[in-house]
């Protein structure tokens, strides 16, 4: 027995040990930070100066601040309905014996293999572009002028164009869960109802759906972890700053870690952002909690 014991502290003990150092240690550091005014990252514990919660304060306080968890919640549930619904179509499209399956499935899923940076670039100049893009030359092509002279990338239009191309990006990444979650339901299941005289909208509402409660609360909390590191899109759709149509409390705390600038002068404040991080893992702690509590599945059986 004790030998055992030696053997596993001996293989699990590594492990342990940078776990504790890369995960739990940084997380630990950033809450303690949270409660602190630091104005470099980088700065010892000498000059730390206790905030209480005055980083929290301040920031509730900030419009534009407050702007962005707006934005990210807009995100959250807009975006959510988009991408999982739509994604969920296309799983039951795909596996009803569509021909050419594999393809499909490929093609749809392809926008995940290119890089975040790439996909918003292709957006901004080939799809929303006001001179040549392919959302104004297709509209006037079609003769709606009034579609065509649409600003895309304008302080109006541009979280609705930033929303719309993530979506996009996000879809195939969803739809492959959905697909192993269908793969799961026994095909019986669709023969007893098939003779029973239900028809395919009938059997996705009382059998497809009610058998992938589980998949559904997965795919809601990947797309919440998602959402709250959302900062390629809105970087590359504000490069120069941050604007109330797309900023989000990642680009605000990646803004008050490095510094952005103020008449000139470059501000940092590294408590802020810790806090800013500190709440981040809330909303994710938050929507994992509600939806375990609203989605179960323990009374359905495979």
């Amino acid at each position: 027995m004790k030998r055992n014991r030696s053997m596993i502290i001996a293989f699990a003990g590594p492990a342990t040990i940078f776990f504790l150092a890369t995960f739990i240690y940084p997380i630990f550091r950033t809450l303690v930070m949270s409660f602190f005014s630091i104005q470099e990252i980088t700065d010892p514990i000498s000059k730390w100066k206790f905030n209480g919660i005055g980083n929290y304060v301040s920031l509730l306080q900030t419009p534009l601040y407050v702007t962005s968890w707006i934005n990210l919640f807009k995100i959250f549930v807009i975006g959510g309905c988009i991408t999982l619904g739509v994604s969920l179509l296309l799983a039951v499209i795909l596996k009803s014996g569509v021909h050419g399956k594999g393809f499909f499935q490929a093609a749809i899923y392809l926008p995940n293999v290119i890089s975040a940076v790439a996909m918003a670039t292709m957006w901004i100049q080939y799809v929303f572009n006001s001179s040549y893009g392919f959302l104004t030359t297709f509209f006037r092509a079609l003769h709606l002028d009034f579609l065509a002279n649409i600003q895309w990338l304008d302080a109006d239009h541009k979280f609705w164009a930033l929303l719309l191309s993530y979506c996009f990006g996000m879809i195939g990444h969803f739809m492959l869960i959905w697909v192993s979650g269908i793969e799961r339901i026994s095909p019986d299941f669709y023969e007893a109802a098939s003779i029973d005289g239900a028809g395919k909208v009938s059997q996705f509402f009382r059998i497809t759906l009610p058998l992938l409660r589980g998949i559904f609360r997965t795919n809601i909390i990947m797309w919440s972890i998602s959402v709250s590191g959302f900062f390629i899109w809105s970087k590359l759709f504000s490069p120069i700053s941050a604007d109330t149509s797309t900023v989000v409390p990642m680009i605000y705390m990646y803004d008050k870690l490095f510094g952005a600038e103020n008449t000139g002068d470059v501000v940092r404040d590294a408590g802020s952002a810790a806090a800013i991080g500190v709440m981040l893992c809330l909303f994710i702690v938050i929507v994992f909690t509600i939806v375990n509590k609203l989605i179960k599945n323990d009374d359905l059986e495979f």
